[in-house]
């Protein structure tokens, strides 16, 4: 087996025993997995570093996230994630900065927290950050309507999910925009299948996709740069 498929391997084992037991008695078969994840996620960053400097000097662990579940709020009581991500972002993933999202899911289905899956953006973006990106949006010539063309030439799709059902307060209902003036999320995505996953050339294919995001990650961290400055003065 290469990386991925030992990773897959494990969680799709893990998904069928979700119970500390069987956890327990696998923890050296997770150990060795989360190192594995770790080797990725550690070329990635060492790859998106030579198209984007502001990810220099971070390592795997600024990267990643337990695999324990908070269940305290949550009906469903299973105490393990099925899945491994890593938000790959200037300052580390909690900074508050939009990044690269990177999940390996069990490969047994076509949604979260299953399926496998590349992301680019912010979910659930700041309001403050919201309404400067929807500002840029209606002055900035189709700036931004170009880069979402191009991201569809690489299979990326935008996450419109949790849009709006009208055009916010203070922004034209006429707009041709008025789609991208609804969202809440500013997101790229596409969910890979287990053939891309599993492939031994998975890093160098995921920069790929990553690198031909990089103007709408741009685009959405210049508004949290200038929130983040108008706050802090």
């Amino acid at each position: 087996m290469n990386r991925t498929e030992e990773i897959v391997s494990f969680l799709s084992d893990l998904d069928k025993n979700n119970d500390r037991a069987w956890f327990g008695q696998n923890k050296e078969r997770y150990l060795r997995v989360q190192n594995e994840f770790y080797s990725l996620v550690d070329e990635l960053i060492l790859g998106i570093s030579q198209f984007d400097p502001t990810i220099q000097n971070l390592c795997a662990k600024d990267c990643t996230y337990r695999i324990y579940r908070d269940i305290r709020f949550s009906k469903d009581k299973s105490p393990y994630k099925i899945h491994m991500g890593a938000y790959i972002c200037r300052g580390g993933k909690k900074s508050g900065y939009s990044g690269y999202y990177f999940h390996v899911g069990t490969g047994l289905g076509n949604e979260y927290p299953h399926s496998h899956m590349l992301a680019i953006g912010d979910y659930m973006c700041d309001p403050r950050v919201l309404k400067v990106l929807r500002e840029d949006i209606c002055y900035d010539g189709g700036e931004f309507q170009d880069i979402i063309n191009r991201a569809k030439e690489a299979d990326l799709m935008l996450d419109e999910d949790n849009s709006l059902r009208r055009v916010p307060s203070g922004f034209a209902a006429d707009s041709p925009f008025e789609r991208y003036l609804r969202l809440r999320n500013f997101c790229l995505y596409c969910k890979p299948d287990n053939k891309f996953m599993m492939n031994k050339n998975v890093v160098a294919n995921t920069l790929d996709i990553f690198r031909s995001a990089k103007p709408f990650l741009d685009y959405v961290n210049r508004a949290i740069e200038y929130v983040n400055d108008a706050y802090q003065n």
